[in-house]
């Protein structure tokens, strides 16, 4: 995988490069995955403007999105997959709308010490993001929106795509993680794409992290809720064998993406 440097939008990366059985890899310049981009701007970034993107995927909630909408290049398409829309409003209809989905709202926790050590200090950021990482396998709004985002991967005229989430590590990580595992990418190189975000997610929201931390916030709940760490994905990944008993069968049966579709999508995009 390839680290881009767009000077408009964080965390940009293509998967492009990344080994597969067989001695394959990945095609590069045609999936990528990065932050929100709120910022995009193709006119001001020439390794942006390169890459010709066809169609952006968006897995941020309707509140992320109009806080920030997405700046879409002259000429791609926009398709909205809210991935956490049915955890979002189970938290809202139990009255807890602070207890949302960390990751549909880091700017929010990030902003109130003391809210961020009600909802998640002591440990329970990690099982708030374990309980979303199961969300993101076995929720309704979670399965239409991966299902879109591979339909649109194995459309016969697809081109370039970029989805994103708002620091790209949560739900674009799975969505990585999806892709990698139909390809062929062993659970170590899938592991490695998946954490190695964590430097530029850090980077990016490090005025937002040292202001939590000087009002008095917890930099352990910081930590927790800017970086992705192994335990994370290891919960979705059982959450996947328990219902489901393999990544494919998830695909299938899960995400109602056929058999075909999860074949052009391989012919699209190994090489070697």
């Amino acid at each position: 995988m390839t680290a881009l440097a767009s000077t408009t939008v964080a965390n940009l990366r293509d998967l492009g490069g990344l080994p597969l059985s067989g001695g394959r890899t990945v095609r590069p310049g045609l999936v990528l995955r990065a932050g929100q981009l709120d910022r995009m701007d193709p006119a001001a970034d020439p390794v942006l403007a390169g890459l010709a993107i066809r169609t952006i995927v968006d897995f941020r909630s309707d509140a992320e999105r109009a806080d920030h909408p997405d700046r879409v290049p002259a000429g791609a398409r926009l398709v909205v997959a809210d991935a956490l829309a049915d955890t979002i409003r189970s938290a809202v209809a139990r009255g807890d709308s602070d207890d949302r989905p960390a990751a549909a709202q880091l700017g929010h926790i990030l902003s109130d010490p003391a809210l961020a050590e009600e909802h998640l200090g002591g440990g329970r950021a990690q099982a708030l993001f374990a309980q979303t990482y199961r969300a993101l396998v076995s929720s309704g709004s979670a399965v239409v929106a991966y299902r879109s985002f591979l339909t649109e991967l194995a459309a016969p005229d697809a081109g370039p795509l970029l989805f994103h989430c708002t620091a790209g590590k949560d739900r674009t990580g799975w969505a990585a993680t999806i892709v990698l595992t139909l390809l062929g990418a062993d659970p170590e190189t899938v592991e490695s794409e998946y954490l190695s975000v964590n430097p530029a997610v850090r980077a990016a929201f490090a005025p937002l992290i040292e202001g939590f931390v000087a009002k008095g916030g917890d930099p352990e709940i910081a930590q927790a809720v800017i970086g992705v760490v192994p335990e994370y994905l290891e919960t979705a990944l059982a959450e996947v064998n328990e219902r489901f008993g393999s990544m494919e069968a998830y695909v299938r049966d899960g995400l109602g993406v056929p058999d075909e579709a999860v074949a052009r999508i391989r012919e699209r995009l190994t090489q070697g």
